[in-house]
């Protein structure tokens, strides 16, 4: 993996990067923590839920797909589901690809695999503009390394403890609500500029609107209306998304 590489952990900014990352550890490893509880409790086997532990790692669609895993919902709504709860990865794709394009095509994969939401927000905070120079851009992957290897092992450790214990943790303990507030407190970290706060309202309104939809289709009506609605408004008025808003 990237963040084994003795060239990237000799950098200063790998360093860097784990530390800054680990003001996050503890929330991304309790929501990894009842991620893994839920698959146990939802039904899946203790092997399905490993599985998707390492091979999915995306704990939004995690959540989301297992309310249909348990009402038998058709293959394309969950394929559907996870896809539009992971469409913002399209987006942070297009803004990292600047920064990646130099590399081999494998390292770029395990980038991809590897990022989550908190490691963009930190590297494209650190780094607001792709690296001119062979040592900058050594530099920005060791920290986009440093920052995704404390995420990674956080939700991965913490997913499969998760799993383990499902089985002696009580229902009565509110897992699930637990979950809610770990996607609540994420939504708001991210919700930094005017745009991001509008998409939220958007996507709420909507989902509550069409609460009447099967299978939960409203929280994928809620992501598609706030996302188009939001590029709409982001054309029509020169919005920028990223941009921070004045204080």
């Amino acid at each position: 993996m990237i963040f084994l590489s003795p060239t990237i952990r000799r950098q200063p900014e790998f360093r860097q990067g784990l530390m800054d990352m680990l003001s996050a550890a503890i929330g991304i490893g309790a929501w990894g923590l009842m991620t893994g509880v839920a698959m146990l409790k939802s039904g899946m086997s203790v092997f399905e839920a490993v599985a998707m532990t390492l091979l999915v790692y995306a704990g939004s669609s995690q959540l989301a797909s297992i309310p249909l895993l348990i009402a038998g919902a058709p293959a394309w709504v969950i394929l559907a589901t996870g896809f539009c709860v992971n469409l913002r990865f399209v987006v942070f794709s297009l803004h990292l690809r600047p920064y990646l394009m130099h590399m081999p095509r494998w390292r770029r994969l395990l980038h991809g695999y590897f990022t989550a939401d908190m490691s963009y927000a930190m590297f494209t905070r650190r780094f607001p503009a792709p690296a001119t120079t062979d040592a900058e851009k050594l530099a920005q992957e060791a920290y986009l390394a440093g920052n995704t290897f404390v995420s990674w092992i956080s939700w991965i450790v913490m997913s499969l403890l998760g799993i383990g214990l499902a089985n002696l943790i009580p229902p009565g303990w509110g897992l699930g609500f637990a979950g809610v507030l770990s996607l609540v407190a994420i939504m708001c970290a991210m919700a930094s500029t005017r745009l991001r706060v509008l998409a939220g309202v958007i996507g709420g309104v909507t989902a509550v609107a069409a609460y009447a939809l099967p299978l939960k289709l409203n929280i994928v009506a809620g992501i598609g209306v706030a996302v188009l609605l939001c590029f709409w408004l982001e054309k029509q008025f020169g919005l920028d998304p990223d941009a921070e808003d004045d204080k």
